[in-house]
């Protein structure tokens, strides 16, 4: 009874196993459906560009030095104000030099002998004149002594004044202690302070920055382009600039200068470039703002595009598409292109809008 039973067991275990065996060779025969994601054409605008990253600077900044050496007795301004031609920016307090003081005191005291001894000569000169015993082109030449001799002791007397307190009773108001801007606009930074010791202007030392000044209301991004994209841009060209510290917001600029000679940076070489940047009153766009330019290389409006990702090329190197129909079959159509900006491609001819376009493989959920 026991083998009767085993051998049953055995036979539908063999039975069950041969039915499972032809199920799976049956559903591994019948072909694999795949399914396709489609794309549809599309009316865009393609713009075909190159990036240049660069900073936003003042068209004109102007740095302000020094007309005296000495200590900043006191600063008038402060970064960030809005300033006129002729503002007093600092005052400078003069540390005169010993030497200079010592030879300006020499020739005062040289000037004022050489003035007594004239107004003596005069007086003698005068009284022989009344007696008529010298002629009058004496007595011209001894009253012309006499003033050029006041013309340089208050010459020496000034030059003093002038080295101990950088102003002269002769100048009357005017003193070049006062640091005055010489345009008006920005101030962008005043890199001194009050006590800091500055040196003068001259033709052997640039002198000391009292304030740097631009007129932020003309603005240029400076940037750099690769040799490899440089042929490609010329001046007139339109720029979008992307300011990283507002976010979302575009500038509109144009292209004004392209260097004629590159420099080499990290093994390759890079070309300067400038472009004016169109105002918006809307944002307020700081000196030094780091940004990118899109170069438009070329742009066309409102045309017929399909994305890249559903474009395939035959052996030839022609570019088609495979279109659904009707019956969920795909039909191969070739197509004549244009302007491409890496994401979508211009479609001159051969699909419509509305067709619809195989793209990637469906992928399960």
């Amino acid at each position: 009874m026991i083998k009767k039973i085993r051998n049953i067991v055995l036979l539908i275990l063999l039975i069950g196993s041969a039915a499972y065996t032809f199920y799976f060779l049956y559903i591994k025969s019948k072909p694999v459906l795949v399914e396709y994601n489609t794309e549809k054409p599309i009316i865009t605008n393609i713009i075909k560009k190159t990036v240049a990253n660069g900073t936003i600077v003042p068209r004109k900044e102007v740095l302000i030095k020094s007309n005296v050496s000495g200590v900043i007795e006191k600063i008038f301004v402060l970064a960030g104000s809005k300033i006129n031609k002729g503002d007093a920016i600092a005052q400078v307090k003069i540390i005169p030099d010993m030497l200079s003081v010592n030879e300006a005191e020499s020739r005062i005291e040289r000037a004022k002998l050489a003035n007594e001894n004239a107004k003596v000569d005069f007086e003698r000169v005068s009284k022989l004149m009344k007696q008529e015993a010298i002629s009058k082109t004496d007595f011209i030449a001894s009253e012309l002594n006499l003033k050029n001799s006041k013309q340089e002791l208050e010459a020496a007397e000034n030059s003093l004044q002038i080295i101990k307190e950088g102003i002269s009773k002769k100048a009357g108001a005017t003193t070049n202690t006062i640091i005055r801007s010489t345009i008006s606009g920005t101030i962008l930074d005043i890199p001194i302070k009050e006590g800091n010791s500055v040196i003068q202007s001259n033709n052997f030392n640039e002198g000391t920055t009292i304030a740097s000044i631009a007129d932020m209301g003309k603005l240029i991004f400076e940037g750099k382009v690769d040799e490899s994209e440089v042929g490609k841009i010329k001046t007139g060209m339109n720029l979008i600039l992307s300011v990283g510290a507002i976010e979302g917001a575009t500038f509109e600029a144009v292209l004004e200068y392209i260097s004629p000679k590159g420099t080499v940076e990290n093994g390759t070489i890079q070309f300067q470039i400038k472009a004016a940047i169109e105002q918006n009153n809307k944002y307020f766009l700081r000196a030094n703002y780091s940004a990118n330019a899109d170069i438009v290389l070329e742009r066309k409006d409102s045309v017929l595009a399909i994305p890249e990702s559903v474009l395939q090329f035959d052996g030839d190197d022609k570019p088609f598409v495979e279109v659904k129909q009707k019956n969920n079959t795909y039909k191969k159509v070739y197509l004549k292109t244009g302007l491409s900006d890496g994401i979508n491609i211009e479609i001159l001819d051969g699909v419509k809008s509305g067709d619809e376009m195989k793209g990637n493989e469906k992928t399960a959920e």
